[in-house]
């Protein structure tokens, strides 16, 4: 079968052009329409593993609890496995608890002021490091790499020592430049001080993803734009608002919706420092749900209450979203 092959020939007045001409030696090739279907089942076979690895490690534990959660599951029906259909009992004793709704109160406070101190302080380190010449904007970088690959339960431990009443190093720079009321300062057994201290930890530990992500995004923006821009009179506030802030608008939501999920269902620092406490200062929803089983071997209560935390998510979540594609439809 014969086709057409495009070819450069010389015109009359002595340039090339293209001119179409058959060239009856080509044959175009075939596509085979049984090729796929003699594939059989291996790449059904080769991609099984890491299907059914995902259904036993994350949809398996969700189906579970959600069972659990609507069952008297308590210690005895864990080793025996009877347990009892109780519909919505579970949620309704959660619901009419006020100090489930206390903790509900808390988790948002907690998200809410971490997330704001992740995203600002994010947002000035990559201005920042954009600025910075190449040597410098290296080592800033590779510190907060650094910082970022920590393990959370030995940053933890890091700072439960830094704030510890008799051995730690604040209490111990603090009283050395005066302030004798520090001396010995027991700062997680107060709820206002313990509250902070995990706030600061979260917010140390997120930053350099937030901060990375968000340079990566800078980068992106064309020197032009700047140019035109101080050309105009715009001052550094203005053109971040009207040049920066709208070309890594998406990069700088896809961060917040990130923090937004991490902080909402931080559990390790906040059990590792302060089991929830003192007084349930530090106890938001993922410590409220492990506590509750475990204390009393409620394990329904808990699934019950971890539901409840993925709704709440989840609400946070599409209202965000929704937000998000209002503003992107108005821009578009």
């Amino acid at each position: 079968m014969s086709t057409v092959r495009e070819r450069s020939l010389p015109d009359s007045a002595g340039r090339r052009a293209r001119r179409v001409v058959r060239d009856p030696s080509y044959r175009t090739p075939r596509r085979d329409p049984g090729r796929a279907g003699r594939a059989g089942p291996w790449p059904y076979l080769l991609i099984a593993p890491a299907v059914l690895g995902m259904l036993y490690l994350l949809v398996y534990p969700l189906a579970r609890a959600v069972v659990i959660s609507f069952q008297d599951f308590r210690l005895r029906q864990l080793i025996v496995g009877d347990a009892e259909f109780v519909g919505l009992r579970n949620y309704r004793t959660l619901l009419s608890d006020p100090e489930f709704w206390e903790v509900v109160r808390r988790t948002f406070l907690f998200m809410v002021v971490n997330v704001v101190v992740i995203m600002v302080l994010s947002t000035l380190v990559a201005l920042m490091v954009e600025r910075l010449g190449r040597t410098v904007r290296t080592v800033v970088l590779s510190s907060l790499v650094l910082v970022w690959a920590v393990p959370v339960v030995a940053a933890t431990t890091v700072f439960q020592w830094l704030f510890h009443s008799e051995f730690g190093i604040v209490n111990e720079t603090l009283t050395g430049l005066g302030f004798s009321s520090f001396e010995s300062y027991p700062w997680l057994a107060h709820g206002g001080t313990a509250f902070t201290i995990v706030v600061v930890l979260i917010v140390w530990q997120s930053v350099p993803f937030a901060a990375i992500t968000l340079y990566s995004a800078l980068v992106t923006v064309p020197a032009e734009l700047y140019e035109s821009a101080r050309m105009d009179g715009a001052g550094p506030a203005r053109i971040f608002r009207s040049v920066t802030f709208p070309l890594i608008r998406p990069i700088f939501m896809l961060v917040l919706s990130l923090e937004i999920i991490w902080t909402f269902k931080a559990f390790v620092q906040i059990w590792v420092m302060t089991r929830g406490g003192p007084g349930g200062a530090t106890t938001i929803l993922p410590v409220y749900a492990v506590q509750t089983a475990l204390s009393g071997q409620r394990y329904d209560l808990g699934s019950a209450a971890s539901m409840i935390t993925l709704l709440l998510m989840s609400g946070v979540l599409v209202l965000h979203f929704r937000h998000l594609f209002r503003q992107e439809g108005e821009h578009l």
